[in-house]
């Protein structure tokens, strides 16, 4: 039977739909081609790039002689791609339970190499992410035993080897608030570590290769190389050996007192060049997220996040860059401010009368234990430390005038000393200072600076009368190209003449032999100085008193200024001069000699130490502990050494004091080995951005002492408005 005859409208259809068909494939095609085409030319290009990051080493910090503070080493992050660790299978259930298995297998290993919990990796590697963090700073020999541990399972893919750097601080809690520390990402948190990150982080290198569906490197491919920048060298101003000289005094004499805290500078007055700093307590900058603090490490479970968070961050915080009131220490300025104005002479006997109180309005104030000193000299006044007289002597110049001088020796503005969290100055706005607000700033009271700010100011003096910003750095060394930058000493201004200079180092001498001797002076060596004792506010008696002092040193030819202080000691007498200046007469005893300071053989402030016996220091590094610490207990020295020291086998590294110092019969040598190289995982929590919280002092004040009402502006608006005249 014949076929059927295909209808010839069937026919047309057909063709018509073919036809439709193929132009849309065309236009599609077409439109592929020419209007997306460069858009998935790099949308293929993209995934078809492998782009591998080369972490730069961070440069290392290091004192002023060369000893390394911060250091880094090479480590590895470990991570894995959880949608790689499969089991390929034509069967869909038999690949499902495969991969199940497999995955177990993964997880086991991980967490046994790098002690881990495997529930907790087994979790991460059924995870639907596409990255997921097995261990970071992971050291080499366990790097070796991953790889041996996928070499001998056949575990390629789904693993990830990425090498990246760890921080080690070979001094542990040494100069820890100056140094600061690095987060889990390398990025710098506080001190010189965060100011000087930028300088210190270098710049991360690439290359870019390419790669198939797997993201599998293709071999043959033309690579393309982005060199990496390693970060530079900081050398520090920072001597270590005089850095642990200053902590350990200023941690015996805190100890000593009962007192909260302590913090501590010496600067050279001609460079500006920071010696030392140091707040006790300290803490370890290889643990830098644990308590220091015995009694928060009791209920430490018991906080919430924000608790830890804060207590950490006050434990971080440097005293040094924290406001505080500095008492008679700044009564210093206050003179400067009349002698340069030619309102008044040194030695001018009936200047100022004292009966012990003034009363200005209804406002009694009086000075210390309400000592009636009588008629006094400008000299007498500072050496008295009268509050009588510098009320009268700041109603004679005025309160315009001071806080123009205020401004000049730089009380208005932070130091850029290069370190990191520096306050600024609490003062009251010029217009708002009457009789007893003036009154009281005369005699440095009801008003908060920095103790860098003061000990800059100071040194000024010391300088004669030229203001020279701090620095901590002192220089940059580029490690890829070895240039070196010299951070150059910066004057600010002239603030007061070399004549008022003389002359205030004159009345300083004057203070310490005639008031101070008992506890401010240092054997062999002409010292000027002036101590401070402030009050807590009314609102917030548990901050304790304030104690310190601050000096010169030789008074003649200063070399050094150092300023210690002492916040709430726990003892009867809470002055300056019973507390804060034996040690820092015990820190100038070892630091003078050390820096090479001849002694100038005079008896004039050795009252106190001529009966006193001293010896000499033996290099004891390079032995064992045993055998240093009988040389050491045979001349009559005590010794320390650090927990967990093997002291049948470790070696002596450093000894503090160092070799050929002097210092009494009876004294303590601490002795160091070479740090243990352990280190702690820990979480860094995000801190960028964050203020430190400040005192509660701070906040909305009530009614002191006084009888005065402080009023504060906002920080936003004292940084923004200048103090108008």
């Amino acid at each position: 039977m014949p076929d059927k005859a295909v209808p010839a409208n069937r026919l047309k259809t057909v063709a018509i739909t073919i036809m439709g068909i193929f132009v849309v494939l065309t236009m599609r095609l077409a439109w592929i081609q020419f209007v997306q085409g460069a858009e998935l030319k790099e949308r293929a290009s993209r995934q078809q790039t492998l782009n591998k990051t080369i972490t730069p080493k961070r440069g290392s910090i290091f004192d002023a002689n060369g000893k390394a503070l911060a250091i880094s080493s090479e480590v590895d992050t470990i991570s894995i791609n959880p949608s790689k660790l499969v089991v390929e299978h034509e069967d869909a259930e038999v690949a499902k339970v495969k991969t199940e298995e497999y995955k177990k297998k993964v997880a086991e290993g991980l967490s046994e190499i790098f002690s881990l919990n495997y529930d907790e990796v087994l979790e991460k590697v059924k995870s639907e992410k596409s990255t997921e963090i097995i261990a970071q700073k992971v050291d080499k020999d366990l790097v070796d035993k991953l790889e041996a541990w996928q070499e001998e399972n056949k575990v390629s893919a789904g693993i990830n080897i990425d090498e990246t750097t760890k921080r080690h601080y070979p001094y542990g809690s040494v100069a820890s608030h100056v140094i600061g520390f690095t987060g889990t990402d390398s990025q710098g948190l506080f001190g010189v570590e965060e100011k000087w990150d930028s300088t210190l982080k270098g710049v991360a290198g690439k290359i870019v290769t390419t790669g198939n569906v797997n993201k599998e490197e293709i071999s043959g491919n033309n690579e393309q190389y982005v060199e990496v920048e390693n970060g530079s060298d900081l050398y520090l101003t920072i001597d270590v050996n005089i850095q642990k000289i200053v902590e350990q005094y200023l941690q015996k004499g805190v100890d000593d007192n009962h007192a909260t805290a302590g913090s501590a500078i010496l600067m050279d007055p001609k460079t500006g060049d920071i010696l030392a700093m140091a707040t006790y307590p300290n803490y370890n900058l290889n643990e830098p997220f644990t308590i220091n603090n015995q009694e928060d490490k009791d209920k430490w479970n018991e906080y919430t996040d924000e608790e830890r968070k804060n207590k950490l961050q006050n434990m971080w915080v440097d005293r040094n860059f924290k406001t505080y009131e500095p008492g008679s220490t700044f009564k210093l300025l206050v003179s400067a401010a009349a002698l340069e104005e030619q309102m008044i002479g040194t030695d001018n006997a009936n200047d100022f009368h004292c009966e012990g109180v003034t009363k200005i309005d209804d406002t009694e104030i009086g000075c210390a234990g309400r000592e009636v000193h009588g008629n006094q000299s400008l000299r007498g006044a500072l050496r008295n430390s009268c509050n009588a007289a510098f009320i009268q002597l700041g109603e004679k110049v005025g309160a315009t005038r001071l806080y123009r001088y205020f401004e000049a020796f730089g009380l208005f503005e932070r130091t850029g000393v290069g370190i990191s969290g520096e306050s600024p100055s609490l003062f009251h706005d010029l217009e708002n200072v009457g009789p007893v607000e003036r009154a009281c700033t005369s005699f440095g009271q009801r008003f908060d600076i920095t103790p860098l700010q003061l000990i800059t100011a100071v040194s000024s003096i010391a300088n004669d009368g030229k203001l020279i910003q701090p620095k901590v750095v002192k220089k940059i060394e580029n490690t890829d190209s070895g240039t070196v930058t010299e951070i150059e000493t910066k004057e600010i201004r002239k603030v007061i003449s070399e004549d008022t200079a003389k002359k205030l180092r004159d009345m300083m001498k004057t203070a310490v032999e005639n008031r101070e001797k008992v506890y401010g002076t240092v054997k062999g060596y002409t010292i000027g100085g002036k101590t401070g004792t402030s009050e807590p506010p009314v609102n917030d008696p548990d901050s304790g008193y304030v104690v310190s002092y601050i000096a010169i040193a030789p008074a003649d030819e200063p070399k050094v200024v150092g300023l210690v202080i002492v916040y709430n000691p726990g003892t009867e007498n809470p002055y300056g001069s019973r507390i804060a200046a034996p040690i820092l007469s015990n820190i100038l005893t070892e630091v003078l000699p050390y820096m090479g300071i001849a002694s100038e053989n005079s008896d004039t402030s050795a009252a106190v130490t001529t009966n006193i016996k001293t010896k000499k220091v033996p290099d004891v590094t390079n032995k064992t502990v045993t055998e240093a610490k009988k040389s050491l207990e045979n001349l009559g020295f005590k010794v320390e050494t650090p927990e967990g020291t093997n002291q049948n086998s470790d070696l002596v590294t450093e000894q503090m004091p160092v070799k050929d110092s002097t210092i009494t019969e009876g004294g303590t040598v601490a002795l160091y080995t070479a740090v243990n190289n352990m280190r702690t995982s820990v979480t860094v929590p995000n801190m960028v951005r964050k203020k430190y919280n400040r005192s509660k002092k701070y906040s909305k004040r009530g009614k002191n002492k006084y009888k005065l009402y402080r009023k504060w502006k906002s920080r936003k608006t004292r940084q923004a408005e200048k103090v108008k005249w």
